[in-house]
């Protein structure tokens, strides 16, 4: 009977071990990927909050230089995205505005009662925040102020600031948090959620 001569090591992976090397793998992945995507989403938004806050920085900014007060706001831009941005005395978005789109599923919402996990950490905290009936705005000193635009004023609340949720679904089906607030100093700081109950502070 004749046998093979051919060294074992030069035979290569039977089909079994490629199987049992594949089942590895894919469970692997089923556990890593998940995190994975869901950081990539953290990532994003808490880019986003970095954003918007050095949009709100701009519209400070652009209040003391102008002597007038400035807002930031809401709208729909031509393009169909969602944005924020920043003009003169709250007026409507005109082209040439500073503005920052949101991408696809992220959302804003300017005060408290977006739905954020414990907002308590902030509208109970050592300043209070504005309920969201109106938007952030700066005055000709920098600081934060309550616009009134019929009587063209923007008087500050002192000891009270602004704050701006963002959320963006993740992998996993639950939800990305960051938070942007203005302080009654004007300001601003980034927040984002770790899902486990905690707010962090990121800037």
């Amino acid at each position: 009977m004749l046998r093979s001569t051919t060294p074992r090591k030069d035979r290569g992976f039977s089909l079994l071990e490629l199987m049992i090397s594949l089942a590895i793998i894919m469970i692997l992945a089923a556990f890593t990927v998940p995190r994975v995507m869901n950081t990539m989403t953290d990532i994003k938004l808490r880019y986003v909050a970095s954003n918007l806050g050095g949009l709100l920085q701009q519209a400070r900014m652009q209040a003391v230089r102008r002597n007038t007060w400035y807002s930031v706001l809401k709208t729909v831009l031509p393009s169909g995205d969602a944005a924020f941005y920043a003009h003169v005395k709250g007026n409507a978005y005109a082209a040439g505005d500073p503005a920052l789109p949101l991408a696809t599923l992220e959302t804003g919402h300017i005060g408290p009662g977006s739905g954020a996990p414990n907002e308590g950490f902030f509208t109970g905290g050592t300043f209070a925040i504005n309920p969201g009936v109106d938007n952030p705005s700066f005055n000709a000193r920098g600081l934060p102020c309550i616009a009134v635009a019929n009587a063209n004023t923007c008087p500050q609340n002192a000891g009270q600031g602004f704050a701006i949720f963002l959320s963006k679904p993740r992998f996993t089906g639950n939800l990305a948090w960051a938070a942007v607030i203005v302080t009654p100093s004007g300001h601003t700081q980034i927040w984002t959620y770790d899902n486990v109950g905690t707010w962090i502070q990121r800037d």
